[in-house]
């Protein structure tokens, strides 16, 4: 270990030394090896020193610096070891509480698969690199072994383990033709899927992706923190020379020094940091980074998309109202053809209706979609019109009236050949969730929650009142969303969506956190904070997660500036000498990064009371 450190290693070397020099007839002359040794170690600091300054840069060693040199100059050798022990073990201490708290962070990229066993066209395996892996190739995946790529199960059913990308615990079952995600480990039986992405589109590779620029990025508290360290620096100068010139003792200003040093304003922050985003992922959030996580902590407006994020996103048909002289069937056959062509949840669930019915789907000739509105085709010649009342009513060219839906139901309206043929019915349940997070965002001061959707406005305020969200925003194309984002007048704003359609409005979003470990690849690319497990309650979770972490690196930043200055105080007063100063100024640093540490653990809830909160 200490091999990895050159500097702290031959500063214990240095210090064993002189305690055997002190043990023999040498011991008269102990402090030349010392302080030496400090001198050396000085030089160094300020040679580092001058190269920041150059790059524009203030170096904030100068302390340390100057009090080795004064400690070695009022004979003080061993207290000037002291603080180049404190210097040079500064940089493994930092490495060490940052490998700590960047534990759940770095796990993920400690297991990336390597290699992948590619199944030739004569039934034999290959091993070759999981880049070369293209989609369409099959891949056995044996027991226990990490997925390699996304892809879909071919062989029987199978259970994977996704803690590690959902930070959900329970293992999960797949049946043949569905979709298994990269970096679940398999279960007990080995498995043959068919790829549908290139490694580096899958969904563990873009994880790790997130993983490594939250790794990297640095918080506004963080420059805080470096902004700070300078007057901190000049107080503890003022104060250092004021007590020489007022004592007329050159020790005072030894002493002072060695006390000083703002150690906890360069490591705490970052670490506090680094914790906090390792907690984050282990509930299965991924924040982008950590000027994200102190933004999020500061939100007083969170938008919803409805669909898929209030709702579970899963429309169940309840009922087809034909009309025409046309069956249900008939109706539903067609409009289900048409919406092959559409990527929205709800064509899914009409085409998922119309094959639960064993109803056979034919092809458009042509087809063409108005993103959020509706789907117009030429289906066996016929001209069928699926989407809103309102998009409906335009192609048949009459108003239409709405038709009865219950709370929680939609309906999807029919043309077909410029004739109103019917409405289909769906039900989307609110998730059982849903309430709660509501509920805890009032508690912990969000005080305005919006909801955004494509729907009527008749099925929109039926979700509104029962979530009792006053603010609701219906018939919302994706260029609506972003303009309600964008003037939303108590901010910051985070916005909450899971589809294609959100992903601009998670783009102008002052935090955009996309839904859901299989949510769409353009939602996660615009988000800033990716929720892996499909639960909303995450979303306040993360919520909790940012307040606590900015709260504890502030109080990290606090609590070792005034420890520095109790102690710089207590030494102007020659109560302190500089070896026992030297030491205690060490246990300062450890307090400081004990308390950063602090973030990566769970903490019981306080959430005060918002004046905002609705009856």
């Amino acid at each position: 270990m200490l091999v990895r450190y050159p500097w702290v290693l031959a500063t214990l070397a240095v210090a064993a030394l002189g305690g055997i020099a002190q043990l023999t007839t040498w011991h008269a002359y102990t402090w030349v090896l010392p302080a030496g040794y400090a001198l050396v170690v000085a030089g160094r600091s300020a040679w580092r020193m001058t190269r920041e300054l150059r790059r524009g840069t203030y170096g904030i060693d100068i302390l340390a610096f100057t009090a080795i040199v004064a400690s070695v100059a009022v004979a003080e050798a061993w207290a000037a070891l002291v603080i180049v022990l404190m210097l040079t073990g500064g940089e493994a201490l930092e490495d060490y509480a940052s490998a700590r708290a960047r534990r759940d962070l770095t796990a993920l990229l400690s297991h990336v698969p390597r290699v992948a066993h590619k199944v030739t066209s004569d039934g034999t395996t290959t091993d070759v690199p999981v880049d070369a892996i293209a989609p369409g190739d099959q891949v056995l995946v044996r027991p226990f072994e990490i997925v390699p790529v996304d892809g879909s199960l071919v062989t029987g059913s199978a259970t994977f383990d996704e803690s590690s990308l959902t930070g959900e615990s329970l293992p999960v079952e797949r049946t043949a033709g569905q979709e298994v995600l990269s970096g679940g480990v398999n279960g007990s039986t080995a498995v043959v899927l068919s790829t549908t992405h290139a490694a580096r589109d899958s969904q563990y590779q873009q994880i790790i992706t997130l993983v490594e620029g939250a790794s990297a990025s640095r918080a506004p508290i963080v420059h805080l923190a470096d902004r700070v360290a300078i007057p901190f620096t000049v107080v503890a100068l003022a104060i250092a020379i004021g007590a020489w010139a007022l004592s007329g003792d050159p020790a005072r200003l030894a002493e002072v020094l060695v006390v000083a040093t703002p150690c906890p304003l360069i490591i705490a922050a970052p670490v506090a940091f680094l914790a906090g985003t390792g907690r984050a992922a282990r509930r299965g959030i991924i924040v982008k980074s950590s000027a994200t996580l102190e933004s999020l902590r500061r939100v007083r407006t969170v938008a919803f998309d409805k669909t898929g994020t209030l709702t579970r996103g899963a429309p169940s048909l309840v009922e087809v109202r034909a009309a025409g002289g046309l069956t249900d069937d008939q109706v539903l056959r067609l409009a289900a053809s048409a919406e092959q062509y559409s990527s929205h949840v709800l064509a899914a669930a009409v085409i998922g209706a119309a094959r639960s019915r064993d109803l056979p789907l034919s092809g458009a000739e042509t087809a063409q979609e108005v993103p959020a509105h509706g789907v117009t085709a030429l289906v066996d010649g016929r001209s069928v019109v699926v989407g809103k009342r309102t998009y409906v009513a335009d192609a048949v060219g009459v108003s239409l009236a709405g038709t009865t839906i219950g709370p929680g139901e939609m309906a999807v309206y029919v043309a077909i050949d410029s004739s109103y043929a019917g409405a289909l019915v769906f039900s989307d349940e609110v998730r059982g969730e849903t309430p709660q997070t509501l509920e805890r965002l009032h508690e912990h001061g969000v005080e305005h929650i919006v909801m955004l959707t494509g729907d009527d406005r008749l099925t929109a305020d039926h979700v509104g009142q029962a979530l009792r969200i006053d603010d609701v925003r219906a018939n919302c194309l994706p260029a609506d969303k972003v303009d309600a984002v964008t003037s939303l007048p108590h901010r910051p704003v985070a916005m909450v969506g899971d589809g294609v359609n959100d992903a601009p409005a998670l783009a102008a979003a002052d935090i955009g956190i996309a839904m859901g470990a299989r949510g769409s690849t353009a939602a996660g690319d615009s988000a800033h904070v990716v929720l892996l497990r499909d639960d909303i309650s995450t979303v306040a979770d993360a919520h909790t997660i940012a307040r606590e972490t900015v709260t504890i690196a502030l109080q990290s930043i606090w609590v070792g500036m005034t420890l520095s200055a109790a102690l710089m105080v207590i030494a102007a007063f020659g109560a302190l000498p500089a070896l026992v100063g030297a030491w205690l100024q060490e246990g300062v640093d450890v307090v400081a990064i004990l308390w950063a540490l602090r973030a990566g653990l769970a903490h019981p809830s306080t959430p005060r009371k918002a004046s905002a909160r609705r009856p």
